[in-house]
């Protein structure tokens, strides 16, 4: 999959918008702001790379990629919130004594 400099703007810009909605959605203990929008650019490239592999294909258009990173920004927060609700979160798994 080639990338240009263009598309990798468009995908962090939609990432941005989808990390907010994710946050919004996803119901729980949030990351704050920035780990939101942080999970929402992480989230565009899952949703970007995950939904095609599905058979899944929203259409073309900028509403079609922000709906296509909000599905893996959701995704991706559902399993940090998992991940970080079981066994005490991130600090016990690493050994740190709060």
């Amino acid at each position: 999959m080639y990338l240009s400099n263009q598309s990798l703007i468009v995908i962090v810009v939609v990432g941005v918008i989808a990390g907010w909605l994710a946050g919004q959605i996803v119901a729980g203990g949030g990351f704050g702001l920035i780990g939101d929008l942080v999970i929402g650019v992480i989230g565009a490239f899952i949703g970007d790379w995950l939904l095609p592999q599905l058979g899944i294909h929203l259409g073309v258009g900028t509403i079609a990629l922000i709906v296509n990173a909000t599905v893996g920004a959701i995704i991706l927060l559902f399993i940090l919130r998992l991940l970080t609700r079981r066994g005490g979160g991130w600090g016990s798994r690493f050994g740190r004594r709060w």
